[in-house]
């Protein structure tokens, strides 16, 4: 494949502040959206950028490959015809406090429309939130049918096991100032570890303190709306919640070991029965994939528990993944409420969730939970209970006592002749 020629004939470096200083400021926690300002991540002219790094996350690495293959044009612009939202949301008060929301924009699904005078002057404004509305049908969905325990009603949820939702991805905009400030650090700290521990990949994080705003090259959110979208903020009308964060052999592949999948499924459930009964539902699909330590750390975690004296052992589980890791988790919960606060919610009727990080997140965040759902005892998987023991003794929500040693291979054993 040739190499693509419609680029520039010299790197262009984004060091300093470009002389002209046509590209629009931000304004972070504005009462509008032409207050605020665009998100711009220019992806042909960085001088005309006005944050740091590039448009669509971790995906943005293959838009540079098919650049340098040939197989992209660099300077070509998205026709965004009839590409906005599905369903209107927002604004919301949370928007205007630029302490509440300071990991997403929450005016990235109305970028398109808003700011095509921008775009008609060469700039490179780019929603970075979609709204569309589908389907989703999962096996359990019909067990669940099957057992009686959700009845079809023709609209939420049809015969077949499928789901009507509304779904919106989001892609992560992180405000430098606001997140050092959640995190009670200085924001020169925090721009230098993100600089020097990513392999000095965005120097402009310390050449550029004039530039507040970041897209990182992480993995975003993913939400399922079951019910109305437009209630979903109402404290009166009753909203169920589960806030799951990504684990592919398990939420994909149903792997044993864990008990991501059949909680996430149990989640869904909660909400169409919700959403049946005249309320919402809403799931939060995050990709923080092994604790956000990544995948290859996750399963040599794997290795190192089922290999140790004793085999897999509760009151080890957390410290095996801190040998291999460092650090038992990087998910930082702190962040996780900004969803909530975009979305207008304050309350949490019934939350399908027993982690402890995650309810003290959302209490910190001013959003009440008012009833906390645990995974249901048949659900978990036999190889799963050293898991699920071991997170019940380090906090986590639960009604039972934690189980010894014993006990857990009494429950194995009893779910494996099942």
């Amino acid at each position: 494949m040739k190499k693509n020629k419609s680029g520039p004939g010299h790197i262009v470096l984004t060091s300093h502040p470009p002389r002209d200083g046509k590209v629009p400021k931000i304004t972070w926690g504005a009462q509008t959206l032409k207050e605020r300002g665009p998100i711009i991540a220019s992806m042909s002219d960085h001088q005309g950028s006005n944050v740091i790094g590039a448009y669509s996350g971790a995906y943005s690495i293959y838009r540079a490959v098919a650049v340098a293959i040939g197989a992209l044009d660099p300077l070509h612009v998205p026709d965004l015809t009839n590409t906005k939202p599905a369903e209107p949301i927002g604004p919301f008060p949370q928007w205007f406090d630029a302490g509440k929301i300071v990991s997403l924009d929450p005016w990235g699904h109305m970028a398109g429309d808003e700011f095509e005078d921008y775009r008609l002057r060469g700039l490179d404004v780019r929603p970075t939130i979609a709204v569309t509305k589908a389907h989703i049908n999962m096996p359990e969905i019909k067990d669940a049918i099957a057992a009686g325990r959700l009845k079809p009603d023709g609209d939420i949820l049809t015969k077949n096991g499928d789901v009507k939702v509304t779904k919106a991805a989001i892609d992560p905009v992180w405000h430098l100032p606001g997140i050092a400030k959640r995190f009670d650090i200085d924001e020169n700290d925090l721009r230098r570890a993100l600089f020097e521990h990513s392999g000095g990949m965005f120097p402009e994080l310390v050449t550029r303190p004039d530039l507040k705003v970041f897209l990182p090259p992480i993995g975003g959110h993913t939400l399922y709306f079951i019910g109305n979208p437009a209630t979903m903020h109402d404290p009166n009308v009753k909203l169920a919640c589960r806030v799951h964060d990504e684990c592919n052999g398990s939420d994909v592949f149903g792997s044993d070991i864990c008990t991501c999948r059949p909680y996430l499924c149990h989640g869904i459930e909660i909400c169409i029965e919700m959403a049946q009964q005249g309320g919402n539902g809403l799931i939060v699909y995050n990709r923080k994939e092994g604790r956000a330590l990544g995948e290859v750390t996750k399963f040599l975690v794997y290795n190192a528990r089922k290999r140790q004296e004793g085999g897999d052992r509760a009151d080890q589980y957390f410290r095996r993944t801190e040998c291999v890791a460092g650090v038992q988790d990087m998910r930082f919960q702190e962040l996780m409420p900004d969803i909530f606060h975009w979305l207008g919610i304050k309350h949490i009727h019934r939350f399908a969730s027993m982690s402890d990080m995650k309810y003290n997140a959302l209490a910190n965040a001013g959003i009440t939970v008012g009833e906390r759902i645990e995974i249901p005892p048949e659900l978990i998987p036999a190889d799963a209970a050293v898991e699920m023991e071991a997170k019940k003794a380090a906090g986590y929500f639960a009604h039972t006592e934690v189980k010894t040693q014993e006990e857990l291979k009494d429950v194995k054993g009893r779910k494996l002749e099942e």
